[in-house]
């Protein structure tokens, strides 16, 4: 990744407990990105789109994904983007509490980058959301931005 520029996240969660988290994470990290948060699955693909509100969007470099979204599910949303040529390219990481064999099996067939069970507790789930930025920031490379496959 250029270090001239941050790295522009998108949060798809519902929870403001668990945005608030994250955003807590983000900022102690001190990592230069910038997240950005929509609360449902219909609100992630207008932004990944760009589409109404979210004309004027950065395109992400990577999208943190919750599956339990209200007006149309993480999985859903993840199986539009991973079928849309302009959008596959996108890490997408499932952020979820949901640890059932299923949706883990269904995330990684619908190609899912990774799949993260969000801890309960507050420390756990800090270590957690700061370990996926310091992976994705610092040790992945990213594809650049706008370049179709």
């Amino acid at each position: 990744m250029n270090d001239w520029r941050p790295i522009e996240v998108l949060l798809v969660e519902d929870d403001q407990g668990d945005i608030l988290l994250t955003r807590e994470a983000f900022d102690l990290n001190k990592v230069r990105n910038r997240l950005n948060v929509v609360n449902d699955g219909e609100q992630a693909m207008a932004y990944l789109r760009r589409e109404g509100d979210y004309a004027g969007a950065p395109r992400p470099d990577l999208v943190l994904l919750d599956l339990n979204l209200p007006r149309m599910s993480g999985m859903e949303v993840l199986e539009e983007v991973k079928a849309d040529a302009e959008l596959r390219t996108i890490p997408v990481v499932i952020l979820t509490t949901s640890e059932a064999e299923e949706d883990i099996l269904l995330s990684y067939r619908l190609h899912a980058n990774a799949y993260v069970s969000k801890p309960v507790d507050f420390e756990q789930f800090i270590r957690v959301v700061r370990q996926i930025d310091n992976f994705f920031v610092t040790v992945v490379k990213l594809p650049p931005l706008e370049q179709p496959l």
